[in-house]
């Protein structure tokens, strides 16, 4: 049966994002007791239920810049997120708020220098997950200009890793960016025939084989070992999975989440009421579970409870690739 991979993968991490938002900043413990199992107010930034944060607001802009520009234009994504950022574009209610540091630091340097290539934070402590965050709709992009013949896996990385550093341009996040995108690529060919947890360890695989051509990628490469082997990482306990905002932290979470359940509802839910930066393991784990399960298997009422939510569904049949 043929899919749209865009109501697949952006519904999806739209969808984990609102769900999350509300446990946003609190700590798990606080969900072992009453776990969230739909969309709920959230009290950190007073917004009604479905409601969506800057995960989803950059997802779309960069999405919206793909179908605007009928392509890809990094200084179109650039400009779409000083839209966002500064006059509430992409946003449920005309504002940007929940906005991360780094999002912020690189979107405000692009605006002094025009330039998208040097704007991100390339330190070491720019590896916050505000790359990983909004990645998909590039990632879905590249996966469809590869399976067409018009760019190599190593352009596709490229591109990943430019728009990863819009905003974080160290090694780390481009890297973990760049795994999606091959967790993407498996899921979308072999989500038929294979297991969640195959497409993504035979994803993490060829991501690893891909950043091991280099010599110069083997030492950021090292920090992802705990994804080498999904078999055994699939029985680490909660306790050792962590929800901050750091970059490793929240691939890691991701990852565990898909491959500890069987249902993109399970898998949401057991994200988000990880608490701390709940909405951002939410979008993103939302990605990827949303790919695999298909948008027909996302629960309606969670998707019906979106703010502008027929607007969103609207932006993802207009780009409309069914595979």
């Amino acid at each position: 049966m043929k899919r749209n991979i865009w109501l697949d993968g952006i519904i999806g991490v739209v969808v984990g994002d609102a769900l999350g938002s509300p446990a946003q900043f609190k700590r798990r413990e606080v969900f072992l007791e009453n776990p969230i199992t739909k969309m709920e107010y959230c009290d950190s930034f007073d917004m009604p239920p479905g409601s969506w944060t800057d995960d989803s607001s950059m997802t779309l802009a960069t999405l919206d810049s793909l179908i605007e520009s009928n392509g890809y234009d990094i200084y179109d994504i650039a400009d779409r997120f000083v839209g966002w950022l500064k006059r509430g574009e992409y946003t449920p209610f005309g504002y940007a708020y929940d906005i991360g540091n780094g999002c912020m630091t690189g979107i405000d340097m692009f605006r002094r220098t025009g330039d998208p290539y040097t704007s991100g934070g390339a330190d070491q402590m720019n590896n916050g997950n505000g790359s990983l965050m909004r990645i998909m709709p590039i990632c879905l992009y590249s996966y469809l200009m590869n399976k067409n013949g018009n760019w190599s896996i190593d352009e596709c990385i490229e591109a990943i890793h430019d728009v990863s550093g819009i905003t974080h341009r160290h090694l780390r996040s481009k890297m973990a960016c760049g795994l999606y995108f091959f967790m993407i690529k498996h899921i979308i060919d072999d989500r038929e025939e294979k297991t969640f947890k195959i497409c993504l360890q035979e994803g993490i695989d060829e991501g690893y084989e891909y950043y091991s051509s280099d010599f110069g990628n083997l030492t950021e490469r090292k920090h992802f070992s705990r994804l080498f082997n999904l078999n055994e990482f699939s029985s680490a306990r909660s306790e050792s999975i962590k929800t901050s905002g750091y970059v490793l932290d929240t691939i890691e979470a991701v990852v565990w989440c898909a491959i500890t359940t069987e249902s993109y509802k399970e898998c949401e839910l057991k994200a988000v009421n990880l608490g701390d930066d709940a909405d951002t393991v939410g979008a993103i784990a939302g990605g990827l579970a949303g790919l695999y399960y298909g948008y027909e298997n996302i629960p309606d009422e969670w998707v019906n409870e979106l703010q502008r939510n027929d607007w969103i569904v609207d932006l993802c049949r207009k780009q409309g690739t069914l595979i």
